[in-house]
């Protein structure tokens, strides 16, 4: 198959971050199929370009064998409301631009995923102008998540964004969504048809992970960050409204008696009101780090005692996997939870970890004393149980080859029409 994947915020090779169709897309060139990328030159929580984009609109990459054409996005994307709304349509501009003069014309089919939900617009003309059909992956319910965190409250936005949304559901050839609340919320609240959603979710990586950690010399990484004698409970991830790390701060407040020490690895637009509030409460038992690439990563969570995954107390949340949560499984750490929902029933499953109230900070401080009494016995086994569970449901490429079969399904079903 020749595909085209448009994925604003797929990541550079030493990026941070969701990897998703990184590997996705590794694992079908691997298999021989032709993939070509349109992609952002903003990561999700950058403020400024790299320096090898500025001043250009487009550049072309290669990437574990997989065609990328690095997009504009504009600047402003994490300045504000209008800074990201503009920093989406710059995107939908320079990607379908890209799309019909920058790339090979002869892919069979069009691979989109959001959010950002208006990257559809780039497919749903593509697919028009094109005359190939598209598939549409649901990666979180946008606009609810966007409505529920604040960010988006303009009801003339929120309409146009529920209308499209709902265009999209109508003219996509299939839809995937990455939870089971996803498929749910789109069966009886949306009205899609069953026949047009399949499952495949996130992933845990773990050839990257048995990789970089292969001859990972634990004791000597956490001697040189200065962690002996320290509980390390780490956090990976985006630093934004949606994941409200202010929780974890004030906990760190509560239990800065026991030598607990959280490591916040990532960026985003909260980062400076973040440090600024360790500052103020003249807290020693919080590090940040500024992003570092995924195979780096892997090497701080094999390092720490928990992992942390935390996001805003909204309702919308309650229907997501946490993409970190997959990280700490496959590296076998366990997992200290903040987000209620279908990742509560995942981690409970797979007995991989502690689940405390989100913005409950009193419940959070006191789950946080539970941990820190828990040996390191009692944490290997967290971790291994949430490791096996990952490799039985959970393997990225196992699921690299079911998403094969479905565009495959997809493009035979589009021929047979065409024939008839």
């Amino acid at each position: 198959m020749k595909i085209l994947l448009i994925h604003q915020y797929f990541l550079e090779e030493d990026d941070g971050g969701g990897s998703r169709f990184n590997e996705m897309t590794r694992v079908w060139a691997e298999r021989g199929h032709d993939i070509e990328v349109l992609a952002g030159m903003m990561h999700a929580n950058a403020h400024e370009k790299r320096p090898e984009y500025r001043g250009k609109y487009y550049v072309h990459k290669v990437h574990n064998s997989v065609s990328v054409l690095r997009c504009h996005v504009s600047e402003a994307y994490n300045r504000g409301f209008l800074g990201r709304l503009w920093g989406y349509f710059s995107f939908v501009l320079s990607s379908l631009y890209g799309g019909l003069f920058k790339v090979k014309k002869d892919y069979d089919i069009i691979l989109v995923t959001s959010p950002p939900l208006f990257v559809g617009i780039t497919a749903l003309l593509l697919s028009l102008i094109r005359r190939k059909p598209f598939v549409f992956e649901v990666r979180d319910l946008w606009p609810e998540s966007a409505i529920d965190t604040g960010v988006l409250r303009n009801e003339v936005i929120i309409r146009l964004a529920y209308w499209f949304e709902a265009l999209m559901y109508r003219k996509a050839s299939l839809i995937n969504v990455l939870t089971p609340a996803f498929r749910t919320t789109l069966l009886n609240k949306k009205g899609v048809p069953a026949e047009k959603v399949i499952f495949i979710p996130n992933a845990a990586d773990f050839s990257l992970a048995e990789n970089v950690l292969s001859d990972f010399d634990r004791m000597d990484f956490r001697r040189k960050r200065g962690w002996e004698g320290r509980f390390v409970i780490t956090y990976v991830g985006a630093h934004g409204v949606a994941n409200h790390l202010i929780q974890l701060i004030e906990a760190a407040e509560i239990v800065a008696d026991i030598p607990v020490h959280f490591v916040l690895i990532g960026d985003g637009m909260e980062k400076p009101n973040l440090r600024k509030e360790v500052s103020r409460r003249g807290l020693k038992n919080v590090e940040f780090i500024d992003p570092v690439p995924k195979s780096e990563v892997f090497r701080y969570i094999a390092a720490s005692e928990f992992g942390a995954s935390v996001l805003k107390r909204v309702d919308t949340f309650k229907t997501i996997y946490s993409n970190k949560t997959f990280d700490y499984m496959s590296c076998r750490r366990p997992v200290l939870l903040l987000i209620d929902g279908v990742s509560r029933e995942l981690v409970e499953t797979a007995g991989c970890g502690v689940y405390a109230e989100p913005e409950n900070i009193d419940d959070i401080a006191r789950k946080i004393r539970e941990i820190f009494r828990t040996t390191e016995e009692e944490r290997a086994v967290m971790g291994a149980s949430g490791y096996a569970h990952a490799r039985t449901h959970f393997d990225r490429e196992k699921l690299a080859l079911e998403y094969e079969q479905a565009l495959a399904r997809v493009l035979s079903s589009q021929r047979q029409h065409v024939k008839v």
